[in-house]
């Protein structure tokens, strides 16, 4: 499975059931429990006006938007939803140096017009940036 470049994982097979017997493996591994790479959704350059967004097939020939570079995000206020330009990564709770490469995950904490918000869907997954004010 390592021709396709991306991990399958699965329950160790060393572990054992309460009463000492050994876990026997019930299948084994398909093409289709791979995973796709991580879509790192970066910050959008200064020059590109908007969000660049790519088509990946899913399994089953479903098509879904992957956010390559976010521009904008959909910042929610009291008064509703408002588009806001992101202008810049603060700290991200999954890694600390995706803060420094402006790689955008749920949990990132944003710098918008609007003031600080934190990312509150997967961009890689669903193609754009939705996110709430801090206060």
């Amino acid at each position: 499975m390592s021709q396709f470049g991306v991990q399958i994982h699965g329950k160790s097979r060393t572990k054992r059931f309460g009463n000492g017997k050994r876990k026997v493996k019930f299948s084994d591994k398909r093409r289709s429990n791979i995973g796709n790479y991580f879509s790192a959704t970066k910050l959008a350059d200064a020059k590109h006006e908007k969000d660049s967004k790519k088509e990946v097939r899913r399994r089953g020939g479903f098509v879904t938007l992957v956010l390559k570079s976010a521009a904008f995000a959909n910042v929610l206020t009291k008064s509703g939803y408002k588009k806001a330009r992101i202008k810049g990564v603060m700290e991200s709770k999954d890694n600390r140096n995706f803060a420094r490469q402006n790689i955008i995950t749920k949990g990132t904490i944003i710098n918008t017009d609007l003031g600080r918000a934190v990312v509150l869907n997967r961009p890689g997954r669903e193609g754009s940036v939705n996110a709430k004010l801090s206060e």
